[in-house]
């Protein structure tokens, strides 16, 4: 199978970065891997109680970049962040040409298999909700799908695939700054850790495709559990007078609108997706 990777230099550089920046983190985590189909993968932890709240982050995010969600989930909650296989992080860096839906979300489950964790909540967030949806372990107690793929494809208007493609070409700080502005709400600068991470990524990795929509009948499955779902006011890859359609189409439910934010959460929404979780993990009308 292919590497995420461009070179072995580049996959060290990524190490390096990732494992640098959860040493740093100023709260307490413990640290994990557990063997898979999909190989090696790294699991970062932090808080305690019950129930378990499983974070999957998006395209090219992990456990390093998402320490903003795990400490702020991890206030009320045991939670673990999962380095997806095939992504950028600590984790196998191989992944299939094809099906990759499927067999990320075969590899989710047998993640919560390794893990012995039962009536997990899992907290998808872009390709990461696409993961959570895919997967379909008896585990799994609840969904919370933030920006979700996974629905429908994503856009691409023609100011967000320029900066993408000079990103890409010539990754310095300023392109990937540029980039960035358009994953946040209008006026707002992306937080400077993500643009010092996706600067290394570009420079480092190769470009993920974004995940198509899941079979409608799998959807229809997926309702029969508790799941909540918000996408940001300002999200051009999913703009809610696309995503809000899509999702009660399939799956029969609302979404929250989390205004002023964009396709990137950033700690300033953090709150809501608190909020959020705990609309699942301990619903109001729960006897």
């Amino acid at each position: 199978m292919p590497t995420v990777y461009k070179s072995p230099p580049g996959h060290r550089a990524v190490r390096r970065w990732c494992s640098d920046a959860l040493a740093q983190a100023d709260f307490p985590l413990t640290t994990t891997t557990v063997d898979t189909s999909a190989g090696r993968v790294a699991l970062t932890t932090a808080g305690t109680g019950k129930p378990r709240v499983i974070l999957v982050p998006g395209t090219g995010f992990n456990a390093a970049v998402a320490l903003p969600w795990l400490r702020a989930l991890s206030d009320r909650w045991a939670t673990t962040v999962v380095d997806l296989p095939g992504q950028p992080g600590l984790s196998d860096p191989r992944r299939p040409r094809r099906n990759r839906p499927a067999w990320y979300g075969r590899a989710l489950d047998e993640i919560l298999t390794a893990m012995d964790a039962d009536d997990v909540v899992l907290v998808g967030n872009s390709l990461g909700a696409a993961v959570a949806l895919a997967a379909g372990s008896p585990r799994i107690a609840a969904r919370a799908l933030i920006s979700p793929a996974g629905f429908i494809r994503l856009s691409v208007d023609p100011e967000l695939a320029l900066a993408s493609a000079v990103w890409l070409v010539r990754p310095t700080t300023e392109h990937t700054r540029r980039m960035l502005r358009l994953f946040v709400a209008p006026g707002e600068d992306p937080p400077s850790a993500e643009v010092d991470w996706m600067t290394l990524m570009a420079s480092c990795c190769r470009t993920t495709l974004a995940p198509p929509p899941l079979p409608a009948e799998l959807l229809a499955r997926r309702a029969e559990q508790p799941c909540v779902v918000a996408v940001g006011e300002h999200d051009r890859f999913l703009p809610p007078r696309r995503l809000v359609p899509a999702v009660r189409r399939t799956m029969h439910a609302d979404v929250r609108v989390i205004a002023g934010a964009g396709h990137l959460t950033t700690p300033a929404h953090l709150d809501e997706v608190v909020a959020l979780v705990a609309e699942v993990v301990d619903p109001p009308d729960r006897d």
